[in-house]
């Protein structure tokens, strides 16, 4: 007898797939990024963390939430909204940046200079051994996506907020000094907002939320709700737990960060003051601790990176198989990654600064197309207009030897005097409105084709 349809999940069952969710999206960015940017922005760090929650949180919620409400099959589909060429090219794009070329080889990298070099284990030597046991670590758990529910839901999330709640709740109840005394550096005491905003661009979780809601649907789906309109329902209902969770420990991450300038200088990066605050805390079992949090963090994210680029890959060329695919991305992330931290940070910045606006105007038109019955045409203006100030954004964040050797200057020149807020590192927002303007416009005189 066939198995009655669920109309939803119980709450246990939303729980450990909000677990499952925030499992994925919780890895190297999520863990230093925060911390540091409450070491930079002081007695702002409450302005500051409202605009990371909006890009570290708010967005990746309503990416999930757009794969459930618009029911697609994956983001070659969303994105093919635009085009099918722009849904190819968009989706290898955001996959090779949240894979194999940056986001997977920083979670090794992290877990490396966060966890094990403040112990005094460094070297080129000691990165390639950690990389190579992390990655087989990686395949092993992703040869089997069929149990990433198991493996990240109830195993290695579980474990990691463990380490990760005794760090911080230890370091809330005995602050080492006041947020208030703390002066902000000059990018926040300048514009707190929009320095937050974009730092969470570095987490890339909005872009990753695009490629784990397919994920995420299809483990619902898995669990016995196949109505359409109760998978979207459940998907965002599962994505809100995540999310929420997620948006705490940020919140509490910022607050560690801007109390450690209490004791401590401004440190090089948010790795660093993690070392420090686990170190003043524990002594040396802080670094144990660390190195075991961050290990943890990192290993389940790539968990799910591995795993959804290798089934999206295996479904734009099925002629490779899934396992292939697995093995490809974790050999070419364990290359990258014994490049250093420095590097993997400093190449992907200019790609995400692209890649990000593009991004964020597709989920908002997905959670809104039915407004404008999904008419292709709003999709294109809003996307072209986004595309051409989304290039003088990534020009911006080049190396400036670079810009220089390529005399893109000028055109630096160009977009400080045509693009409002371009210094705030938002130019590509009014040329969206003005491509969502003429979108809607030619929608409304001409009937619309939605495709």
């Amino acid at each position: 007898m066939e198995q009655k349809e669920k109309k939803n999940l119980n709450l246990r069952q939303t729980a450990l797939v909000g677990s499952m969710l925030f499992g994925l999206f919780f890895g190297a960015g999520n863990l230093i990024f925060p911390v540091y940017l409450g070491q930079m922005a002081g007695r702002t760090v409450w302005i500051a963390a409202v605009g990371l929650l909006i890009t570290g949180v708010g967005l990746p919620l309503l990416g999930v939430a757009a794969q459930g409400i618009s029911r697609v099959s994956g983001l070659r589909e969303l994105a093919g909204k635009i085009g099918p060429a722009y849904g190819v090219f968009f989706t290898c794009a955001l996959y090779l940046t949240i894979g194999p070329l940056f986001a997977i080889p920083r979670c090794a990298s992290v877990s490396f200079t966060v966890g094990l070099e403040p112990m005094g284990l460094s070297g080129s030597r000691t990165l390639a051994i950690f990389s190579l046991l992390f990655f087989a670590a990686t395949l092993a758990f992703s040869l089997w996506p069929g149990k990433i529910l198991t493996w990240v839901g109830r195993i290695l999330t579980p474990v990691f907020l463990i380490f990760l709640g005794l760090l911080a709740i230890t370091a809330l109840l005995f602050p080492m000094g006041s947020v208030a005394a703390v002066d902000p550096q000059p990018l926040y005491a300048d514009g707190a907002f929009f320095a937050g905003f974009l730092e969470g661009y570095n987490t890339m979780d909005a872009l990753a939320s695009l490629a784990f809601g397919i994920v995420v649907i299809g483990v619902i789906r898995d669990l016995g709700v196949r109505s359409p309109s109760a998978v979207a329902f459940n998907t965002v209902r599962a994505g809100a737990f995540g999310c929420l969770l997620m948006g705490a420990i940020y919140l509490a991450l910022a607050v560690i960060g801007a109390q450690s300038r209490g004791v401590y200088p401004l440190a090089a990066n948010g790795g660093e003051v993690l070392a420090l605050v686990a170190r003043h805390y524990f002594g040396s079992a802080g670094g144990l601790i660390l190195a075991a949090t961050v290990t943890l963090a990192c290993l389940k994210t790539a968990v799910g990176l591995i795993t959804s680029c290798a089934e999206t890959f295996h479904g734009l060329l099925p002629r490779i198989s899934y396992r292939v695919f697995a093995v490809i991305f974790c050999t070419v992330s364990f290359l990258i990654a014994n490049l250093g931290l420095d590097a993997v940070i400093a190449c992907s910045l200019p790609v995400l600064m692209f890649l990000y606006p593009l991004a964020i105007t597709l989920i908002l038109l997905a959670l809104c197309g039915n407004l404008f019955g999904q008419d292709r045409r709003v999709y294109r203006w809003v996307t072209a207009f986004t595309a051409v100030a989304a290039v003088f954004d990534l020009v911006k964040a080049l190396p400036a030897a670079l810009v220089e050797r390529l005399h893109l200057g000028v055109l630096l020149d160009v977009a400080q005097k045509l693009l409002p807020l371009f210094n705030k590192g938002m130019g590509w927002l009014v040329p969206a409105l003005i491509g969502l303007a003429i979108g809607l416009a030619l929608h409304w005189l001409r009937p619309a084709t939605a495709e």
